[in-house]
């Protein structure tokens, strides 16, 4: 902390350096994490119901976010260590394979760009503190939880449990702002409040209007913000993901009974009351309620 403070640049440099090298690993969990989900449903199907003839994994060569080595999907060519520096590498292949030349998702770069800039603005709006690494960490788990969510309509456990935990644990270490107690309310309230609604609709048109993975999603953010920024979070994620729910439904012509995946605007939300959601807050109430 000494030398930041003699070089105070040498944070948001860091951070956003390492925000690339993190952007990288999310592209993999991203992939894998739904693989290594799936594989684990259907043996665990198998093994539960074997009469059933669920189709399952037999091939054990281990298949987890470190092994096998990432591959070119078309040619299967190993990935060296050299052509997986974060964006670097795929400029300099001019986005192909090494190998056969095949196209290679502007997605990847994209995601370690996005992650190094959230790592950016983190390193400006919070000081270099324990809270700023747990907010870093936070803001990992909500990127991969956010493309998780848009690729498969999911958000796992494996993310979203551990990210409410360390909420809470954070406050029982005193390195979150928040206290314990607003920290379990904020976890209880976010949990319940989604889960309310979702019963109520469920109740009233007989359909599922989310996911449970979005209920542990809030109560998650919950742990990290407290009890009183969660009315600005439903209220914002409802709000964005309204208006580009709608605008996504236009673009891809299809009705509006299509389901579509509302844990990035519960992420997006998150994160921004994370950063300015007290700031926020003090400005509604003094503007609007005279406080």
């Amino acid at each position: 902390m000494a030398v930041l403070s003699y070089y105070p640049w040498l944070y948001p440099l860091f951070a956003t350096i390492f925000g690339l090298l993190i952007g990288s690993f999310l592209n993999v969990v991203i992939y894998r994490l739904p693989i290594m989900m799936e594989r684990q449903w259907r043996q665990e199907c198998h093994d539960c119901f074997p009469e059933l003839d669920v189709p399952h994994q037999d091939d054990p060569t281990p298949f987890n976010l470190s092994v096998p080595r990432s591959r070119c999907p078309h040619c299967n060519h190993a990935i060296s260590a050299l052509e997986n520096i974060p964006v670097i590498s795929w400029l300099v292949l001019k986005g192909k394979c090494r190998a056969c030349h095949a196209p290679i998702s502007k997605r990847y770069p994209a995601i370690e760009i996005l992650t190094a800039i959230i790592s950016l603005i983190v390193a400006l709006v919070l000081p270099p503190t324990w809270w700023a690494v747990a907010v870093l960490g936070a803001s990992f788990a909500l990127i991969a939880l956010t493309f998780i969510d848009l690729d498969k309509m999911l958000l796992p456990d494996q993310i979203t449990l551990p990210l409410m935990w360390a909420g809470i644990l954070l406050a029982v270490m005193g390195i979150s702002p928040i206290s314990l107690t607003d920290s379990v309310i904020g976890a209880m309230a976010g949990y319940l409040s989604l889960w309310s609604v979702f019963w109520g609709f469920k109740l009233l048109t007989k359909k599922d209007g989310m996911g449970y993975g979005d209920f542990k999603l809030l109560a998650a953010i919950g742990a990290w913000v407290g009890w009183s920024l969660l009315p600005f979070v439903v209220l914002l994620s409802s709000l964005v993901g309204a208006i580009f729910g709608i605008i996504i439904l236009r673009i891809k012509q299809e009705d509006q009974q299509t389901p579509f995946s509302f844990g990035p605007y519960l992420a997006v939300a998150g994160w921004i009351a994370m950063l300015w959601g007290e700031p926020i807050l003090n400005w509604y109430v003094s503007s609007y309620l005279g406080f």
